[in-house]
């Protein structure tokens, strides 16, 4: 990367446009950047970090302080660097968040932040992104260097030369992990931790599982009393009163075992039982039916006798019932004549007079019914065209307002027509200028996306500050007292040892005897021997010890645990940014709205497009459509004229046909009635006529009918006669009686022949015998059910806890594996450097790094110093790996970093700077750097050390490099003639000016 140009205009102490261009010192490879302190040297550099990245490490967090304070409200802050890569030449325009005056009222008004990001092609500049999102991702893309590595390998910004070179290993590993980007070796080493611990919970599971199996079984053997007096289960049987006895999962196995063949030969034993309860239920059940068919047999016997009996007794009703039937069924051949002879001639009379009595309620005199009655068919036959007007009034009149309806729309849409050509422009510019605040808003959309998703982050993180800092309280108060636990078992310990010392005078006297030597004195003499009044045992030591060693190692625990969750805790209150929960909530609250509101806009702008493209279509239509409503109009006022004379034509017509009638209809309605009423008077009377002569045979027919019969007269037939219905009756009651009493002979007779005795036969032995038999039945079914349920359900237990007790030892193994990778991952365990596997990625990359600074290092020092990197173990527990040291040829001996003078620190830290850059640069893909920029106080350089400065600087712009420096040093201002002189105004802001 080389820079060409950079435009600063309102920003930091410039206020006027100052303008620096890097090519004219191209020839020489070298320029200083000299000034007064305060000036502003270092804010050129900003400048150009600014441009690039958006913001300044040394203003981190306060962007605002960006803008000059010589600016007026009016003037324009803005930073221009023009710079060029392998990928092409490129211009970014920057511009911070600042306040202006308002164009419209007065007060202030936030200028938000802009940016531009354009590409030179053919002599012209052509726009890659104009949003900041986008520009960041273009940015990305052509740099190839994150910000950190930047300011690492381009801008070697003031007070950061040394940092590296003096960090602890905490800090360097903060710094190379922005560098090369190993966060995700935490990722991985946090899976594995997920992994172990996953692991470890499903060992304990199935370890539980496996005891869970076994109780079961052991209750089961034990409400089963399948139990043994010899068997062991859980405890040792034969010491009921003394200490638990461990018990190993194979010989709780074996015990159930034990138990299932117990429970097979119950099983066996129950079931044979079951079957012969079975056929004893069988048999009792069979006699029992037997003796209720016989009981049943024997009741049917006796109904038969009483029912047979009944329908004898009845037999005398019976013929008198068969006599009638046929009484009725003669007196029935002669219902028809006698019907015939009196019945048709007076109904024919009564209708006659019935037609009269209609015909003169109508008042109407006529000589001739059937010639008025044609007269009358004939007017109506004229009349009809009058009613089909009639009933076509109706629709006729709707069309007619129909027709007015059509002239009233054409006449409201050339006049709403009139109206929209008034009114729509206005609605035009309304919805144009919705568009635009929509758009402005949907527009944001990214930036607020990420505001929210970042308020989210620390929402969670916040949340998860207040469980840390609750457990981490928890874990101190735990600390606390196991500390003092721990301190009172150390007491309770040294008081031991002390009695126990004491009391081995004593110990000794209680093994001396009269006669023998004294093993201390050799004396056979003992006369006052010492008493042990208060023994203490060796035992009782080690008791105490190991006591003391459990509080010890819980100590530990607590003081690891205690220390994780600090860790835990400052990073959860440094991602949540000291925020509180409250505080998160409501800014995420802010931040979902936001975006909500900017996602809103996006779906109105759509909407808003479409309304207002409708719009102007609707506009473009109304001059379309004025010729073609005016000719609707026409054709309407036409079409209502003629449905207007169609109208008056029908109504003349219909007052013509209905007369003195309300309507047509109900004139022809009354009409076709009278012709109806004369028509059927004349009807009847020649009805009458004709039964007239019809009423004479009948008689005669009739008297011939009597005289043939059995029958005296015509009132003895009436006598006889029945009805349908009644002679059904009568027939019904003959045949039923008949096969009824054939029926009770013939099952009468089988009974009869079954010789049953006479006395009711008692069912009661049978049944109390087959209700036994069957509840020994039952409760045989039930033991045999019981019985091989305990045998399935101790089957089932044995098989799953066996089978889950083999697959447990392949897990332990796979699960100590996963551990000890884990531990080794994390720093844990065997990794006796308790190095974590991003510590262990990063050291190689330092070994790099300390190799490429070597290099220069060994010129500057003449051969002295070395840096090297190490790995020692650090104290008091912290990790290791990151170290760095420096060796000493004079002394042959290495020694910390801080031991070095300024001027040394000053060349290792420029020699690991430049190491840095190198290693970083090829990380990168192997970018060129032909710029570089050091931002140092060389003034704490003597002569020498400043000379081999320089020389190294020297070979910097080796190959084409631009390197600038930025110092006060009167001596670099002598040997660095090509210079950029930052220069106070006597009205307070700077200028910058090229020699």
């Amino acid at each position: 990367m080389q820079l060409h140009r950079l435009e600063v205009e309102g920003f930091g102490p410039f206020r006027e446009r100052q303008t620096v261009d890097f090519d004219a010192f191209a020839d020489d490879g070298i320029f200083l950047i000299a000034g007064r302190t305060g000036a502003g040297k270092s804010s050129i550099l900003d400048a150009v970090c600014f441009g690039l990245y958006g913001g300044v490490p040394r203003y981190e967090g306060g962007e605002k302080r960006l803008r000059s304070d010589h600016c007026e409200p009016d003037d324009v802050t803005e930073v221009v660097v023009e710079f060029s890569t392998p990928a092409g030449r490129f211009r970014v325009r920057r511009s911070p968040e600042y306040e202006r005056p308002k164009k419209r009222g007065g007060g202030m008004t936030v200028q938000p932040a802009a940016v531009q990001l354009d590409t030179s092609v053919g002599g012209g500049w052509i726009g890659l992104a104009a949003k900041e999102r986008e520009a960041a991702f273009e940015l990305d893309e052509i740099l190839q260097l994150s910000r950190e590595q930047f300011l690492q390998v381009i801008l070697l910004a003031q007070n950061r030369f040394s940092e590296f070179l003096l960090a602890g290993s905490k800090e360097r590993q903060s710094l190379l992990r922005r560098l090369f980007g190993t966060e995700r070796f935490e990722d991985v080493q946090a899976r594995f931790d997920e992994r172990r611990k996953a692991a470890e919970q499903s060992l304990g599971a199935r370890l539980a599982t496996v005891s869970a199996r076994l109780d079961e079984g052991e209750r089961l053997v034990g409400s089963a009393g399948l139990g043994h007096d010899g068997e062991v289960q859980g405890e040792d049987a034969g010491a009921a009163d003394s200490e638990p006895v461990a018990v190993t999962t194979e010989e709780r196995l074996d015990g159930l075992r034990r138990a299932k063949a117990r429970a097979d030969y119950r099983a066996e034993r129950r079931a044979a039982e079951r079957i012969e309860a079975e056929k004893q239920s069988d048999a009792a059940d069979a006699a029992l039916a037997i003796a209720r068919e016989e009981q049943r047999a024997q009741l049917e016997r006796d109904r038969a006798r009483a029912a047979l009996a009944r329908l004898e007794a009845d037999e005398p009703h019976i013929a008198a019932a068969r006599g009638e039937l046929q009484n009725a069924r003669a007196a029935e051949l002669l219902r028809g004549p006698i019907s015939a002879a009196t019945t048709a001639l007076d109904a024919a009379i009564e209708a006659e007079t019935r037609a009269r009595a209609a015909w003169e309620a109508h008042g109407i005199v006529a000589d001739d019914l059937t010639e008025w009655a044609a007269e009358r068919t004939a007017q109506t036959g004229l009349w009809q065209r009058a009613a089909e007007l009639e009933r076509s009034a109706s629709a006729l009149d709707a069309e007619l307002a129909a027709t007015s309806d059509a002239v009233a729309a054409a006449t409201a849409r050339i006049d709403a027509a009139e109206a929209d050509r008034v009114a729509l422009p206005a609605e035009l510019e309304q919805l144009t200028l919705a568009r635009d605040a929509a758009r402005q808003l949907a527009d944001r959309a990214g930036d607020l996306a990420a505001a929210r998703d970042a308020a989210a982050a620390r929402h969670a993180a916040a949340v998860e500050t207040v469980r840390l800092r609750a457990a981490h309280d928890d874990a101190e108060r735990q600390l606390a007292d196991a500390s003092a636990a721990l301190a009172a078992a150390q007491t309770a310990l040294a008081q031991l040892r002390q009695r126990r010392l004491d009391g081995f005078a004593g110990e000794l006297a209680t093994s001396l005897h009269e006669g023998e030597a004294c093993p201390v004195c050799g004396s056979h003499e003992h006369p006052a021997p010492a008493v042990h009044a208060d023994p203490v045992s060796a035992e009782d030591v080690d008791e105490a010890e190991a006591a003391r060693d459990v509080l010890a190692q819980r100590e530990r625990n607590a003081a690891e645990r205690t220390s994780s969750l600090r860790a835990d805790l400052a990073a959860a209150i440094s991602r949540a940014g000291g925020r509180e929960v409250d505080e998160a909530v409501a800014e995420l609250d802010t931040a979902t709205a936001a975006h909500a509101q900017s996602t809103d806009a996006a779906d109105q702008l759509v909407t808003l497009d479409q309304q207002r493209e409708a719009l102007l279509a609707r506009i473009r239509r109304l001059d379309s459509d004025r010729d073609r409503d005016s000719t609707a109009l026409a054709a309407a006022r036409e079409a209502h004229s003629l449905v207007a004379q169609r109208v008056a034509d029908t109504r003349e017509t219909i007052a013509e046909a209905k007369g003195h009638y309300e309507s047509v209809a109900e004139r022809l309605t009354a009409t076709r009635v009278e012709v109806q009423a004369a028509l059927a008077l004349v009807e009847a009377a020649a009805e009458r006529a004709r039964k007239a002569l019809a009423a004479t045979a009948a008689k005669a027919e009739l008297d011939a009918a009597l005289e043939a019969s059995e029958f005296d007269g015509v009132a003895a037939v009436e006598l006889s006669l029945r009805t349908a219905a009644a002679q059904a009756a009568l027939e019904n009651r003959v045949t039923q009686h008949a096969v009824q009493r054939e029926k009770e002979r013939a099952i009468l007779l089988d009974l009869e022949l079954r010789t049953l005795p006479e006395e009711t036969i008692d069912l009661g032995p049978a049944e109390q015998s087959s209700l036994a038999a069957r509840q020994r039945w039952s409760v045989a079914v039930d033991e045999a059910g019981r019985a091989a349920g305990v045998s399935e359900q101790l089957a089932a237990v044995i098989e799953a806890a066996t089978s889950e007790h083999a697959r447990i030892a392949d897990d332990a193994a796979d699960y100590e594996v996963l551990r000890g990778l884990a531990d080794a991952i994390a720093g844990r365990g065997a990794n006796v450097r308790k190095m974590t596997l991003e510590t262990f990625v990063l050291a190689a990359e330092l070994e790099e790094i300390v190799d490429a600074a070597n290099r220069r290092l060994s010129d500057m020092s003449t051969g002295r110093y070395q840096l090297r990197h190490s790995d020692a173990l650090a104290a008091r527990g912290a990790a290791s790996g990151l170290g760095i040291v420096v060796f000493d040829a004079f002394t042959g001996q290495t020694r910390p970093a801080q031991s070095l003078s300024g001027g040394e620190t000053f060349l290792s830290s420029l020699a690991l700077a430049l190491g840095l850059a190198e290693v970083v640069t090829a990380r990168a893909g192997g970018i060129r750097l032909d710029t570089l920029f050091i931002d140092e106080g060389f003034g704490s350089l003597d002569g020498d050390t400043l000379d081999v400065a320089m020389r190294t600087l020297d070979e910097l712009r080796q190959g084409g490099r631009t390197v600038g420096v930025i110092s006060h040093v009167e001596a670099m201002q002598e040997q660095i003639p090509a210079q950029l002189r930052v220069r106070a105004t006597s009205s307070g802001p700077s200028v910058i000016e090229a020699r």
